[in-house]
C-alpha cells in the first residue's frame, strides 16, 4: 500500500468583518463599530455614530430663543438640567445681563444634583456590560431617588424645561434643602458599595485596567475634555479654568487619573460624584434669599399669575411667545461644564425674535471620535464596556 507523505497544511485567513450595531442592545443609539477581527482580536475598526436625525441646530434656528429650552433637555437627556444651564448662560452673555446671586447659587446645586445622576447612569451601564448586575440595580435606583427629587423641583421627571433666559421657572419647593441634605449619605452609601464590590474585584481589574487605554497628548489631540481627559492626567476643568455661576465661591478638588483607560474613567467618576455632593452642601451654606428671576419684559415670560390675572402680563407673554423676545444682534460663545466634558454654545442673533445660527460643541462627539484608537488592537470583547466608559449619547453625537 501506497504511504501518504504527512504535509502541513496552512490555511490562509482574512480578518472576518463585523457590524457591531447600529441594532445591538450595547450600541447606545444608532452608533456602528465595523471591526475587522483576527480570531477575537481586532486588527482595524471604524466607529459611526449614526444617524439619529435630530436637526437640534436646524430646530433652533427656526425656533423662539424661549423654544429652544426643550431641545436642549434632549441634547444630553440623563443630564437634562446642565444642558439648559448651559444655553441659558450663552443667551445671557448675549444680552450682557447676570441672574439674581440666588439663582446662580441654585443653578449652581441643581446642575451638581444632575451632574451625579449622569454619573450613576454611566457606570451603571458600564457595570452591566461587564456582567455586574448588582451595582447596576444599586446605581440606578439612586438615580431615580434624584429624579423623584428633580420632579417635585421642576414639575418633570425627566425633560423640565426648568431653565429660563434671565433665571428660572420659579424657585424651589419648601422642604427642598432636607430632603436633598437627606439624600446625599444615601448617594455616599451607594458610591461605596459599588466601589466595595468591584474596585478590588479580579474580573473587573482584568476587564478594565490598561483597556481602552488614551494617552493624554492623544487625548488633548482629539479634543477630549471632562472625566474622559481627566483619566489621562490632564487636570482641565471648565468651573475651575473659566469659573461661571458659583463654582469661583465654593471649594472643590478636579479627580485626576495616569492610566487613561477604563478603570480610571470609572474611579475618576466616583471621585466626581463625591465632589458635586460637596459643592451642593456648600450651595446650601451660601444659599441668599431674593429672586430668581430677573425682569426683562423684552424676552422673559412673566410669572404665570401675572400672564393669568393681569392684561399687561397677558400682552406681554403673548408678545414673547409670538415674535419671540429681543436679543441684540451679535455672536457668542459660551461653554460650561457639563458631565461629558466640555458643552459649548456658538449663537448668533441678528435681532430677530430667535437665533439666526446656533452651533453646539458636543463633548461626547469629540470622546466619540477616538474609540476606533482605544479599541484598535484589544478583544472583541472590550469593545462594549470600552465604549460604554466614554459615556457616549446619541442625542448630543448626532445633532
Amino acid at each position: 500500500m501506497e504511504k501518504y507523505e504527512e504535509k502541513e497544511l496552512h490555511l490562509s485567513a482574512e480578518p472576518m468583518k463585523i457590524n457591531l450595531g447600529p441594532s445591538h442592545p450595547a450600541m447606545h443609539g444608532t452608533v456602528r463599530v465595523v471591526v475587522h477581527v483576527d480570531g477575537e482580536v481586532i486588527v482595524r475598526s471604524d466607529a459611526q455614530v449614526g444617524f439619529l436625525h435630530r436637526g437640534f441646530e436646524k430646530e433652533c434656528e427656526n425656533s423662539t430663543w424661549n423654544q429652544v429650552f426643550p431641545y436642549t433637555d434632549r441634547l444630553n437627556y440623563a443630564s437634562p438640567l446642565l444642558n439648559e444651564i448651559g444655553y441659558a448662560l450663552a443667551v445671557e452673555k448675549l444680552l450682557g445681563v447676570e441672574v439674581t446671586p440666588r439663582c446662580k447659587v441654585l443653578r449652581t446645586l441643581l446642575g451638581e444634583l444632575t451632574r451625579i445622576q449622569d454619573h450613576l447612569v454611566c457606570l451603571a451601564a458600564m457595570s452591566m456590560e461587564l456582567g455586574a448586575f448588582t451595582p447596576f440595580l444599586y446605581l440606578v435606583k439612586t438615580r431615580d431617588w434624584i429624579y423623584l427629587l428633580l420632579e417635585k423641583v421642576t414639575g418633570q421627571r425627566v425633560m423640565h424645561s426648568f431653565m429660563r433666559i434671565g433665571g428660572m421657572k420659579y424657585d424651589v419647593t419648601e422642604g427642598f434643602k432636607d430632603e436633598v441634605l437627606e439624600l446625599l449619605p444615601k448617594v455616599e452609601v451607594t458610591i461605596h458599595d459599588v466601589e466595595s464590590l468591584l474596585v478590588k474585584n479580579r474580573i473587573f481589574i482584568d476587564r478594565t485596567v490598561n483597556v481602552g487605554r488614551m494617552t493624554a497628548e492623544d487625548a488633548v489631540y482629539y479634543g477630549w475634555t471632562g472625566p474622559c481627559l481627566r483619566s489621562t492626567g490632564v487636570d482641565y476643568d471648565v468651573r475651575k479654568a473659566q469659573p461661571y455661576l458659583a463654582y469661583g465661591d465654593v471649594e472643590f478638588d478636579v479627580p485626576v487619573g495616569t492610566n487613561g483607560d477604563n478603570y480610571d474613567r470609572f474611579q475618576v467618576r466616583c471621585a466626581e460624584m463625591r465632589q458635586s455632593m460637596r459643592i451642593i452642601e456648600q450651595c446650601f451654606d451660601m444659599l441668599p434669599d431674593g429672586p430668581v428671576m430677573l425682569d426683562l419684559p423684552d424676552i422673559s415670560l412673566p410669572e404665570k399669575d401675572d400672564t393669568y390675572t393681569s392684561i399687561e402680563g397677558t400682552i406681554r407673554h403673548f408678545m414673547v411667545v409670538m415674535k419671540g423676545g429681543v436679543v441684540p444682534a451679535g455672536e457668542v460663545y459660551s461653554c460650561t461644564e457639563v458631565a461629558n466634558g466640555e458643552l459649548g454654545f456658538y449663537l448668533v442673533s441678528t435681532g430677530g425674535g430667535g437665533p439666526h445660527k446656533c452651533r453646539v460643541r458636543a463633548p461626547c462627539f469629540a470622546n466619540t471620535a477616538a474609540l476606533s484608537e482605544m479599541i484598535d488592537g484589544g478583544f472583541l470583547a472590550d469593545v462594549v464596556p470600552t465604549f460604554g466608559s466614554i459615556n457616549m449619547i446619541g442625542g448630543e453625537c448626532d445633532r
